[in-house]
């Protein structure tokens, strides 16, 4: 048995989660979901029936893991090995920028397209404020960074990164300097490479 079974679609965030699953190292099973018929194996681990979802099959049992930003940082975890967790002065930069990502960033960008606006007197009774003041803020970080965590990747950057990849992607932030040359960083990466030729592999072959 693989060490994973990953409950995924290809045309969903199951991408971010395979590209972490590539950097890990680890071996798994993949299952496609189709929209319209939720396995009973993926409602029984996760009544949401959300994809990506991962059961880890490890030596004290099936640990189930959802939500993209967890999954990352518990496979930074669980395989200290690939080397991608974040080291003690790492930790900060490593979990607020994570949370931050998939808190605030998600938040307003999803704000953002579906048409909602916040009332500016409004603004300090959302986690965000405004979608500005959010990707200004992320943006500054990569204006002195490489990545997350300064100048080393760790599984952080593949949460925030798969954020500034997809928003690069379909307009939602603005391809400043910063933000460009982080995408392209990852995108020069194996693990990424690979990852997203089996997903853009899988969407094609749906097409036909």
């Amino acid at each position: 048995m693989a060490a994973y079974t990953f409950f995924t679609n290809p045309m969903s965030r199951g991408q971010i989660a395979r590209w972490a699953l590539h950097e890990a190292g680890v071996d798994y099973e993949q299952v496609l979901v189709p929209w319209d018929n939720k396995p009973p194996a993926l409602l029984a681990a996760n009544p949401m029936g959300k994809v990506p979802t991962l059961i880890h099959h490890s030596e004290t049992g099936d640990k189930v893991i959802t939500e993209c930003a967890a999954i990352c940082a518990y496979l930074g975890e669980a395989h200290p090995e690939a080397g991608l967790g974040p080291s003690a002065d790492e930790a900060a930069d490593y979990y607020r920028w994570l949370f931050f990502a998939a808190g605030p960033v998600e938040q307003a960008i999803i704000t953002r397209s579906m048409g909602w606006e916040v009332p500016k007197e409004r603004e300090m009774m959302v986690g965000w404020g405004s979608y500005e003041r959010t990707i200004a803020a992320l943006e500054g970080h990569f204006e002195g960074n490489n990545y997350v965590c300064g100048h080393r990747f760790t599984m952080a950057d593949v949460y925030v990164g798969s954020q500034v990849d997809w928003g690069l992607t379909f307009g939602s932030i603005a391809p400043t300097e910063a933000f460009v040359a982080y995408a392209e960083r990852l995108q020069a990466r194996p693990a990424y490479k690979a990852a997203k030729a089996i997903d853009h592999q899988l969407i094609e072959e749906s097409r036909k």
